[in-house]
């Protein structure tokens, strides 16, 4: 069975409606509970926890990245921290210069007493007091923590009409990145019935900030190295966390999303590190609406327009962006779906900061 959605856009980019069926087509492009990952060659469920799970299926998708993007004088990186800085998409050491200054070293959590999570299991979330509103997010640590020893840190946001029990087990990014404590939030029901993240008055933000800040307290973080990654709505919030948290965070990885999370952009001015993906054939996120957020962050970036063709195809990297910030992008031949190739590549895109 697969999900067919439609969406509506109202006047406020924030409000957003949406309406699901089930059928018995081949194609796989929904939101909520089913998500399905999505190859050139067909479809798979995406189905392990977050904390171990399995590679998908689907054959290698054909379509190039469009190449649209600002160019500027570039800034410095800062301080070394865990970023490379190899500024054109490809594998970099640990160790070059690049990370954000005011985010280098451990966090206050480092041996600290706190070694397991109360909120690591799906049915037991976390609570927080965000502006007097209770907000609820799963805290996974990996299976060997020691606080001795800092950890990046990967937030997976889940897509509209989703739920963080859902996004506990849609990406599988731990599968490649094993060694990283995982915080998967629950989005707010909007007005039409939907989770999401419209973060409306900053509100999703300011909850994204209160979660770093208590991983940061109770473990032991790298600070250098905190990670945002999505589909669809949750790729939106992703995007609206490298606009507005590209100070705190190292790098996102946005699928199929776009700017309605946070229209304006404005940001921090300091660059951030992106794997991007959007279907070609998106027709429940325009994949001119991806583009447009991409090139955001290639403005923010000081990206040039050139770009080289990248493992796994048909992802490109942009030249000329600020060193220890590299963009990728991954415009594939499908829908509005996870790309076969998103888990593992995405993985390996955070693993070389």
């Amino acid at each position: 069975m697969t999900y067919k959605c439609t969406i509506w856009l109202a006047a406020t980019p924030f409000a957003l409606a949406l309406a699901c069926g089930s059928s018995n087509g081949p194609s796989a492009a929904g939101e909520g509970g089913g998500q399905n990952v999505v190859g050139g060659a067909g479809t798979s469920n995406a189905g392990a926890t977050a904390d171990s799970g399995g590679t998908s299926a689907g054959g290698a998708a054909t379509a190039s990245g469009g190449a649209i993007a600002a160019s500027g004088s570039a800034n410095s990186g800062g301080s070394v921290g865990h970023g490379g800085a190899n500024a054109s998409g490809g594998t970099s050491p640990t160790g070059g210069a690049g990370a954000p200054s005011n985010t280098a070293g451990s966090s206050p959590g480092c041996g600290s007493a706190n070694t397991t999570s109360s909120c690591s299991k799906s049915g037991s979330k976390c609570s927080i007091d965000v502006g007097g509103t209770a907000r609820t997010y799963y805290l996974q640590l990996p299976s060997n923590y020691s606080a001795s020893k800092p950890y990046p840190v990967v937030f997976q946001f889940h897509p509209l009409g989703g739920n963080a029990e859902q996004a506990l087990n849609m990406y599988r990014i731990s599968t490649g990145l094993p060694e990283a404590i995982y915080i998967t939030p629950q989005g707010l029901v909007g007005s039409d019935d939907n989770a999401g993240w419209a973060n409306t008055n900053g509100q999703d933000i300011a909850f994204t900030k209160a979660m770093v800040s208590a991983a940061q307290a109770s473990y032991c973080v790298d600070n250098s190295r905190i990670f945002s990654a999505g589909f669809s709505y949750g790729g939106m919030m992703s995007y609206a966390v490298g606009c507005e948290m590209s100070d705190v965070f190292r790098a996102i990885a946005p699928m199929s999303g776009a700017l309605y999370s946070d229209p304006s952009c404005k940001g921090t001015g300091h660059p951030i590190a992106m794997w991007g993906a959007h279907g070609a054939n998106d027709t429940f996120v325009p994949t001119a609406n991806g583009r447009a957020a991409r090139d955001k962050i290639l403005k923010q970036n000081h990206c040039g327009t050139e770009t080289v063709p990248i493992d796994p195809s048909p992802c490109v990297s942009y030249q000329g962006c600020d060193a220890g910030y590299p963009v990728t992008w991954c415009e594939w031949n499908g829908e509005h779906a996870i790309p076969s190739f998103g888990s593992s590549a995405i993985a390996a895109f955070f693993k070389q900061f």
